[in-house]
Parts: structure tokens; sequence; C-alpha cells
């Protein structure tokens, strides 16, 4: 499980507008990858790119490679269906299929893919799923009420589950604790470090102390001003990136002087 991302001269366009430009960068397996920077900064555009995503938004494209351990996911004939079972994503709010029980939630992508499974194979993948995000005990018994019935926090981790229930080996989270309280994001926190054990796991977060918590790798996107692309600054492990980056504009930012 996990595999490696490597990106080359990576451009995204809407129509005209070029949000990111140019970005290079390679995403360890087994490791979490942290993007920062100010907003409107291409971060979670580019996060959409790894799997795709961005492509549902009318006139969207790209320039460059993405390579998935050497296969290009925008190669001749790529499928982005494909790619999107292999590269789970996790959005910024939690977003549990309101008329679906927990259990459905967790089953609904195996589901949606027509994988024929006996049901006592479904039930079994479900519990391994939410033990893998760390929900089970708290829903064991109740797997059958409605998956909005959750807090918050549970809500976001029942998504989590349901990412990881499609056995990926990429789970890209835009900002997957914003909206949580402290002691939530704790636990989607502590969860992150256990998932990297198996998977490359990509987050986009506001939170600089978040991103020093979880990440081993940080990356520092910016802008030149409105209108301009997005661009990766620097790129680099978290140790070093928060105490001695290479360009002056990231320690501006992690030392709060702007943005």
């Amino acid at each position: 499980m996990g595999k490696r991302i490597e990106v080359t001269d990576l451009n995204v366009y809407y129509g005209d507008f070029r949000a990111v430009e140019d970005v290079s960068i390679t995403i360890e397996p087994k490791s979490v990858t942290a993007f920062i920077g100010p907003s409107g900064c291409g971060k979670s555009t580019f996060l959409r790119t790894l799997n795709r995503m961005h492509e549902v938004i009318p006139g969207a494209r790209v320039e460059g490679e993405v390579l998935l351990d050497g296969e290009n996911l925008y190669g001749p004939g790529v499928d982005p269906v494909r790619v999107r079972r292999h590269i789970g994503m996790v959005f910024q709010r939690p977003n549990p299929f309101p008329t679906m029980s927990i259990k459905e939630n967790v089953l609904a992508g195996i589901n949606l893919n027509n994988k024929r499974m006996p049901g006592s194979e479904k039930d079994d993948l479900a519990e391994q799923a939410l033990k893998g995000a760390n929900l089970w005990e708290e829903v064991k018994n109740r797997l059958n009420k409605p998956g909005a019935s959750l807090s918050g926090g549970q809500q976001q981790r029942l998504c989590i589950a349901r990412a990881i229930a499609m056995e990926p080996e990429v789970l890209l989270m835009d900002e997957p604790a914003s909206a949580l309280d402290p002691i939530s994001t704790l636990a989607i926190e502590d969860l992150m470090n256990e998932l990297k054990q198996r998977y490359t796991i990509v987050i986009v977060t506001h939170n600089m102390q978040q991103a020093a918590r979880v990440s081993d790798v940080t990356a520092f996107f910016n802008i030149a001003g409105a209108g301009a692309p997005g661009r990766l600054i620097e790129a680099g492990p978290t140790e070093k990136i928060f105490s001695a980056p290479d360009v002056k504009a990231t320690e501006d930012y992690i030392s709060g002087r702007f943005g």
C-alpha cells in the first residue's frame, strides 16, 4: 500500500485562466505531505489534480505530468473514475450521504462500483474500514442509524472510512479538520499518523500548527497577486521548512508576517 506521486511541470487551467503554474514535486509513500499557503494560492486546486477531481469543473485542463508509481494519470485512455478509486479524497466539510445508514455510507463506493461481494464480506469490510478510521467502537451498535446522526467529528471519520473501504493507495484530504472542534481535530490528526503506515497522505491545511504536528514534508504555495497563478515556492522536510526555510517568503508566511 502507499505509492509515490511524481508531478512534473504541472499547470492547471480553468478556461484561459492559469490557476496553478509549473509545479514539480515528489510525494513519498507512507508519509504525510502538507500543503500550506495563503487563501487562493492554488493548494486545493493542485490537490484535486492528483486524482483528477478538478475535472468536474467545466473548462478545467492540465498540462504536465502526474505519475503514480510511474503510471501517468493523464495518459491517453486513463479512466478518471479508476484514478479516483486508487486515490481517495476527504473534503473540508464532512459529507456523509444523508439518506444512508452509517454502514451504507462506508460501503457506498463499493456498491457504486458494482463490486459483487457477498453480504458477509461487506460486513467485514465495513468493520475493517470503521476500525481503520477509529470509529468502530463508537458506532458498532448503531450501524443502521443515519450517517447524518453522528457528530461532525464522527461524520468526518465516517467519510475517511468510506474512502479507505475502497482500498486506495493515496488519501487526499482538503482541510479535513477546519470545520471541527479541537478534540475532533486531534482525533483526525492522530488518525493521520496511523493511516500513513499504509497510505500516502496529502493534506491541505490553513492551520500551521497542524502542518507542523502531522506532516513529514511541507510544501508552501504562494501567489504574486490577484489573478496571478499559484506557485509552489518551496517543499522540504517539515522540520526544516518551519525552522530554516530556504526562501524568505516561506519564512515570512510561517512567522505570520503576511497571509
